[in-house]
């Protein structure tokens, strides 16, 4: 037995003696600086490790010979050698910075040359795959794509027609800026329909900043921005069609070319939509109206030279629009069934834009742009027919090197609305035009420390000068750990298009009276952290924490006059919306897992008294589960819930949740999608109603939940 145990002991000491160790550091390649936490696998033994904040680490128990060594770091190329072990060496392994597909993304709504890892200001970008991926959801607007991320609700402001606004941070629609490739061409009374009139097929991306972005462009960009850049052309053509249904009758085909050639390119977008009247419920009324728009956009490029190029762009939309009691629609209406709103609107608007190179540095970005926007709102009794023409004109220089760039410009603005009333009521006219001036520095101070800093003077007809400095910083405290810090000032001039003067259909709302009412004005901050890692190669994970808080002062509320008249006035205190996002992004293999929560507490103060904002969910999940196969298949779950909101009437709204599945299969020229939308079917006509009085006359109440229910969507996307 001793003699047993005795060559058990030797043959485990030689197996000891048999077994090395890899000590290793790793390092930047371009910095030399350490990098902690990144991964160091031996696959052939299924052993590994991460560095430590020295930047080592240590494997035991290799046997001798040959090994593969594999070492990985998030945002850098992968670094792979053999080594013979035993091996008495440390080796220094320098990874190269890898060459991400978002370091070449040109974020142009912060005006800067710098990628977006290197922005100070937090910019959240929606790429092209994911807008795909949202557009086979909505193929024929762009709500859901922006409905479904943290901090931002698509709030329905008519019950019967569908028409609906952007809240960012529990702000209300007016105060976030809709942008077309930086053109404003969705403000004042051209904003009402335009998240329902923008497919989203001829998008390139999307971005989105929250908070104030009025120094970087001018009033109304209180609550934040999104801009909406098109797809440019490229060499390889793209041509690529969409044909989706749904089963709630609706129809949308959409078709998008773009080719560059030798000193010219060309885009060509159209689409048709179409949805036949919808109700799921027994209220009566359409959750979903009949429509049928027809949009076309074509663009010309101009390449004079490698420095010099110029885009002319025409927008075209034509759309009608009906909604209200479904047995007038469909043409069996009576004295009780005779409810109905009709929305007539065609835009047409123009965009030029020239640019030269003066340096790889420098140069110049000359823009215009008019808008022509006509709209008819008609309801039993009553006609709103107006006008809005609007010009916008802007010049900048932007000039910089490594460490620092600079942009200045100058811009005229002009909004005029015209009325044709067919009553004696008066006219609610008005003519604002603002010039404009900004300057800008990005400043990489450190290799920690970046900072970026601005200021702009308006000055608005009837309503004076507006100064608005801004300020974000950017903190790198490692490559894995960031931090974002910002603010500003912004304003917005009083229209009598709001979101509660447009569920009035504007009717009985007096005209504003820069004598009696003038700028509301802002200021917030945000302040956001992000971390990202991974866990050996397979597992990555990221989570972005922001806090945000805006004050608007003397904001612009609609109050009830004697004889049943409706006037916007400058409120005698505040709102403040503050809260937090968090965003947290697992990946494992072909799966992603997106989990959101927003906390918003918006609050109007009048004297002592105060009351929530209402229409704003204080608390709000967001969950999203994907899974890509590429080039094979792509399979999402999705999970949404809304906490209670305040009502307009003093009452609650009930919270909810939300479930979609999506699915799309791909083959090299064609996909075929299928989209089971709120498959729950949770509707608002399901546990609140929509409206009080009679059929005949309804008097409609806040919509703060789904009224179409679980709606079914499939097609075909072909791209040649």
């Amino acid at each position: 037995m001793k003699l047993i145990l005795t060559l058990l002991l030797f043959l485990a000491a030689n197996i000891c003696m048999g077994q090395h160790a890899l000590t290793t550091v790793v390092k930047n390649a371009d910095t030399k600086e350490i990098l902690p936490g990144a991964t160091v696998l031996l696959p052939g033994l299924k052993k590994g490790g991460q560095t430590d904040a020295s930047g080592f680490v240590t494997i035991t128990g290799i046997p001798p010979g040959p090994q593969q060594v594999k070492i990985t770091f998030t945002g850098f190329e992968a670094h792979t050698e053999t080594l013979t072990f035993p091996h008495n060496d440390t080796p220094i392994v320098l990874l190269e910075p890898g060459e991400e597909e978002i370091e070449e993304v040109v974020i142009s709504s912060t005006r800067s040359t710098r990628t977006i890892q290197n922005i100070p200001t937090r910019v959240e970008f929606i790429g092209g795959e994911e807008l795909e991926e949202k557009g086979n959801m909505k193929p024929g607007d762009i709500r859901m794509m922006l409905n479904e991320s943290t901090g931002i609700q698509t709030q329905q402001v008519s019950a019967t027609s569908a028409n609906s606004s952007i809240r960012i941070q529990g702000l209300d629609g007016r105060y976030t800026q809709l942008l077309k490739d930086g053109f404003p061409l969705y403000a004042g009374f051209s904003g009402g329909l335009g998240l329902l009139q923008t497919p989203p097929l001829d998008l390139k991306q999307v971005e989105v900043i929250k908070g104030a972005s009025s120094t970087l462009y001018g009033g109304g960009a209180i609550a934040g921005l999104v801009n909406l850049i098109s797809k440019a052309p490229e060499e390889e053509r793209e041509l690529r069609f969409l044909a989706n249904g749904t089963s709630a009758g609706g129809l949308d085909l959409s078709g998008f070319y773009g080719q560059k050639f030798e000193k010219v390119g060309l885009t060509i977008f159209a689409s048709r939509s179409s949805s036949k009247p919808y109700d799921p419920s027994e209220t009566g009324f359409t959750a979903i109206p009949k429509t049928q728009r027809y949009v076309f956009n074509p663009k010309l490029f101009v390449y004079f030279t490698p420095q010099t190029k110029m885009m002319v762009g025409v927008n075209t939309t034509f759309e009608d629009r009906t909604g209200g009691d479904i047995a007038y629609i469909k043409g069996h209406g009576d004295d009780v069934h005779s409810y109905f709103e009709k929305n007539k609107s065609n835009r047409f608007s123009t965009q030029f834009s020239f640019d030269h190179q003066f340096s790889e540095h420098s140069g110049l970005t000359v823009k215009n742009s008019v808008n022509n926007f006509n709209r008819t709102i008609t309801i039993p009794g009553y006609v709103f027919d107006g006008k809005q023409w609007s010009t916008y004109s802007e010049a900048s220089y932007h000039t910089g090197n490594e460490r620092m760039d600079w942009v200045a410009g100058a811009n005229y603005y002009t909004d005029q609305f015209l009325e044709y009333p067919k009553d004696n009521f008066p006219k609610r006219n008005y003519l604002q035009q603002t010039a404009g001036a900004f300057v800008q520095n990005t400043w990489k101070a450190t290799g920690w420390l970046q900072l970026e800093t601005g200021i702009r003077g308006d000055y608005i007809t009837d309503y004076g000068f507006a100064f608005l400095p801004r300020i974000s910083s950017l903190f790198k405290f490692s490559d894995k750990f960031t931090s974002r810090l910002g603010g500003g000032l912004g304003y917005k001039t009083p229209t009598i298009f709001t979101e509660e003067t447009e569920r009035l259909q504007f009717r009985s709302v007096l005209p504003i009276n820069a004598d009696n009412n003038k700028l509301e004005r802002s200021y917030g901050t945000n302040l956001d952290f992000n971390y990202r890692s991974s866990l050996f190669e397979k597992l990555s994970f990221s989570i972005n924490q922001l806090f945000f808080y805006t004050r608007i002062n003397d904001p612009l509320l609609l109050e009830n006059k004697a004889g049943n008249l409706y006037e916007l006035v400058n409120a005698d205190g505040f709102v403040d919306t503050k809260g937090w996002e968090t965003n947290v992004k697992f990946g494992y293999n072909d799966f992603k897992l997106f989990v959101g929560y927003t906390f918003t507490d918006a609050v109007l103060h009048e004297g002592a008294v105060k009351r929530p904002n209402p229409l704003t969910a204080k608390h709000r999940l967001n969950n999203v589960l994907m899974y890509e196969a590429e080039d094979k298949w792509k399979i999402g779950l999705e999970a949404y819930y809304y906490s209670s909101q305040a009502l307009n009437d003093g009452s609650t709204g009930k919270p909810y949740w939300t479930f979609g599945f999506m699915a799309e299969k791909l083959w090299e020229h064609f996909s075929l999608f299928i989209n089971f939308e709120n498959f729950t079917d949770t509707r608002q006509t399901r546990f609140d109603s929509i409206y009080t009085g009679t059929v005949t006359n309804p008097v409609f109440r806040d919509i703060y939940a789904p009224l179409d229910g679980f709606v079914v969507n499939g097609g075909l996307k072909i791209k040649l």
